[in-house]
């Protein structure tokens, strides 16, 4: 009797025509150039009639392509490396996060300003140095943390104007910004000092402090943030985490936001 899971007893149940494609599928990957149908055909050990009906099917869904006589990638395949290549380049940032936030006895973040919003896209996980818990979303709050100040700082006036008419300055804690004027000058201060540094103005409780980095012409941060308590280490770890930035945080970030 078939499970829910589809399968039979212990055995699942597998479709045959899926395994054929996907083995094509591999065996295109294996040719950097493209290979023509004959080919795939021998090395699959797949009939011809059933090696060309599934070659026109993965071409007509896009996953291949033909190209003068040999079958390469297509645009859906290439999705899907690209996908999995992302999420390996994440892993590594993260990684790096990590190992710089067990250093400087810090969260450490990453961040970018993507298609008119704040995108954090790294964070460190130590349960003895948590992140800041985001209870307003951080998206529509930049004014009011490190790291949204030091993108905004970045930006241009017209994508500026354009994303505080979207997100007006509000006060999310006592100690926030609340009118754009205030916002505006507090820019100037990051810019000058290339770093934007925060007091309780997101969380209570919380310091931060966020660098802007070089990644092509995204803007993009590097951020930390520390207990109130700790506020006497903010600059020194901030300092310290430009150093790591210049040294190879800026390259594993670039990988991950192009």
């Amino acid at each position: 009797m078939a499970t829910a899971n589809g399968e039979s007893g212990s055995h699942p149940t597998l479709i045959g025509s899926v395994q054929r494609a996907l083995r094509l599928l591999e065996a295109v990957g294996a040719h950097e150039d493209g290979a023509p149908a004959k080919q795939l055909a021998r090395e699959t050990g797949l009939p011809l009639p059933t090696t060309y009906h599934l070659l026109r099917t993965l071409t007509h869904e896009g996953y291949l392509r033909r190209e003068n006589g040999v079958f390469v990638f297509g645009e859906a395949a290439e999705a899907i490396g690209r996908a999995g290549a992302r999420r390996r380049q994440r892993a590594q940032i993260s990684e790096a996060l990590a190992l710089a936030g067990r250093e400087l006895g810090a969260a450490v973040y990453f961040a970018v300003y993507r298609e008119g919003e704040v995108e954090v896209v790294a964070v460190t996980d130590d349960p003895e140095r948590p992140p800041v818990e985001e209870w307003v979303d951080f998206r529509s709050t930049a004014h009011a943390h490190a790291i949204g100040q030091c993108l905004l700082a970045q930006l241009d006036d017209a994508t500026r104007k354009e994303h505080l008419a979207r997100y007006p300055v509000q006060s999310i804690t006592p100690f926030s910004l609340d009118t754009e004027d205030d916002l505006l000058r507090r820019l100037d201060t990051v810019r000058r000092g290339q770093a934007a540094y925060e007091r309780h103005e997101y969380a209570l409780g919380t310091v931060c402090a966020a660098i802007p980095i070089q990644v092509g012409a995204a803007a993009a941060a590097l951020a930390v943030s520390l207990p109130a308590e700790e506020l006497h280490r903010l600059r020194s770890v901030t300092d310290r985490l430009r150093k790591m930035a210049e040294a190879t945080l800026t390259t594993l970030a670039f990988s991950i936001s192009i």
